[in-house]
Order: structure tokens, then C-alpha cells, then sequence
């Protein structure tokens, strides 16, 4: 049987870069979910809208970020450690830790995602590079599109890992 999925009208498929996952995109507004869609893709501007700062959200934005990853993590393994058995508990704190680090100015993002990052974007200081909605997991697009330049994120719960977030253009 063949693997082409009948997808309801004003979907994608596509598959993560970062995890390599399939997810699926309504090509209206954008949005992403990891759930097959079973109805039509609801069209942009409807009342779905979250108000705020009059619509000038951007269509792309790049961001640094440090993952940590946990026992629970989809991959519980990076460039750092073939088996990681860290609690996200204590994942958490380790995040908190750097976080304080950089809003103390004693470390910057770039160091700390060098050293500490289990995604392999440490090698670049963390920065994912320019992406558009869609492209990530839900729970970091949300927050990545939800910074302002130069903003750092509080802890972001992903299937891959806890992430801290520093939004750069």
C-alpha cells in the first residue's frame, strides 16, 4: 500500500529537521501540529487571532538556543553523551543555572551552548538560523516567535529536551 496519506484539503505533510518527525502544516495560517489532521485546514484571519500588537508578528526569526536533554527526551542521546539519565527534574535545574548565568552576564549564550548544548547547533554558539513557522516543534515556535530581539525565553518543554531561547533577529 502506498505510503501517500489523503489529507484533508489545506494540509501538508512534512517532516522535522530536527528530528527528522513528520508533522503536518496548515498551509493557510501556517500553523503546525503533530496529530494527522482529520478536517479541512481552517483558513487565515478568523477569529483564532491571539490580539495583542496589531499583527506585525514576523514570518521568520532566528534564534539561539541551549538544549538539555532528559531520560524522557525523544533521542535520550547527544553529541555530549551516548546515554543520557538525567531526570528532566534535574535538567531543569541545570537550564535554571545557565539562564541565571547569562542574565548575570557571568557567561554569555554562546559560551553556554558551546559547552552545554546536547543539540548540535552547539557548535555555532546554538543558533538555528533563520526559520519560518512550521519548521519546529510547536511548544518552541511558540516561544521563539513569541520573543522580541534579544529576549531570552524562560525554560521550553519540548519532546527533544528543555530549551532556553535567545531570539536574534
Amino acid at each position: 500500500m502506498p505510503d501517500a496519506e489523503q489529507l484533508p484539503e489545506g494540509w501538508e505533510k512534512r517532516t522535522s529537521r530536527s528530528t527528522g518527525m513528520s508533522y503536518y502544516l496548515n498551509v493557510h495560517t501556517k500553523e503546525s501540529q503533530w496529530d494527522q489532521p482529520t478536517e479541512p485546514a481552517k483558513k487565515a484571519g478568523g477569529s483564532s487571532g491571539g490580539g495583542g500588537s496589531g499583527g506585525d508578528a514576523p514570518d521568520e526569526v532566528q534564534c539561539l538556543h541551549l538544549l538539555v536533554k532528559h531520560k524522557g527526551s525523544r533521542r535520550p542521546s547527544s553529541w555530549r553523551e551516548d546515554n543520557i539519565t538525567r531526570t528532566k527534574e534535574e535538567a531543569q535545574l541545570l537550564l535554571e543555572v545557565y539562564r541565571n548565568k547569562i542574565v548575570q552576564q557571568e557567561a554569555t549564550f554562546d559560551e553556554l551552548a558551546r559547552s552545554y548544548s546536547d543539540c548540535s547547533s552547539a557548535r555555532r554558539g546554538g543558533d538555528l538560523g533563520t526559520f519560518g513557522r512550521g519548521q519546529m516543534q510547536p511548544p518552541f515556535e511558540k516561544a521563539a516567535f513569541g520573543l522580541n530581539i534579544g529576549q531570552l525565553s524562560g525554560i521550553v518543554d519540548t519532546d527533544s529536551g528543555l530549551h532556553i531561547i535567545l531570539r536574534k533577529a
